[in-house]
């Protein structure tokens, strides 16, 4: 006698839309006293709050009164332009952030910079009075846009269209934020079969922190205008 077949079908796995979102930040003053010199810059790192710190390294290229993309993160450039030192600058400026698993270890390379520049010193360089260090946070405020992507064919129109906001949003906040460490186009594209997981690898090859935003967006359009078929051409 010949088993019966089950002639239900299994359901295909439902993929969620891509939702986009966009983003801005609300700055505030940090608990921390101002600092003039480098001995002083060093003693604030040690008591500075993790959010300050996490904004000084990482959430300068959103705000709007960041000056000097030759250097990445605010502690390099007030070395370059307040203190007059390049060499600290450039050393300060090599320390990426996201090659730390916490900020606890980020906090101690920094401070190992500063210790080690102190130390080959012969005088304690100091910042003009008007040139003070000021620690500051800041809010993430997440905005929805209405826009959602269905499918990878749609991902690079809507890369394109997209505003810086949601370029640091997507590309750069969400590696704090999910558990994977992804950017949040990589972590959808793994949903979406072989072809997705090719690009999600090519994503992350991006160095992002010593770019732009828009630099990163570019190089996010390149990638997928890399593969006709995933935009739909």
């Amino acid at each position: 006698m010949m088993a019966r077949r089950n002639s239900k079908s299994v359901p295909a796995t439902r993929v969620e839309p891509f939702q986009v979102r966009d983003c801005a930040l609300i700055c505030r003053t940090a608990n921390v006293h101002p600092v003039l010199n480098l001995r002083e810059l060093r003693d604030r790192l040690e008591i500075c709050p993790d959010a300050s710190l996490y904004h000084h390294f990482c959430e300068t290229r959103l705000r709007a009164t960041f000056d000097d993309p030759e250097y990445p993160n605010d502690f390099a450039v007030w070395a370059a332009h307040a203190l007059r030192d390049p060499t600290l600058a450039e050393r300060l400026g090599m320390l990426n952030p996201y090659e730390y698993n916490d900020l606890s270890l980020l906090r101690r390379a920094a401070m190992d910079i500063i210790e080690d520049h102190l130390a080959e010193s012969s005088i304690i360089p100091w910042a003009p009075a008007e040139s003070q260090f000021q620690f500051l946070q800041a809010m993430t405020i997440v905005f929805d846009t209405g826009v959602t992507i269905s499918s990878p064919e749609g991902l690079s129109d809507a890369v394109a269209r997209m505003t810086p906001g949601s370029i640091y949003f997507h590309f750069i906040e969400a590696r704090r934020r999910l558990p994977s460490h992804r950017d949040d186009f990589s972590a959808w594209l793994l949903t979406q079969g072989k072809d997705g997981s090719r690009l999600a690898d090519q994503f992350a090859g991006i160095a992002f922190y010593y770019l732009s935003l828009r630099e990163i967006q570019e190089r996010v359009l390149d990638i997928l205008g890399a593969h006709p078929e995933e935009r739909g051409t």
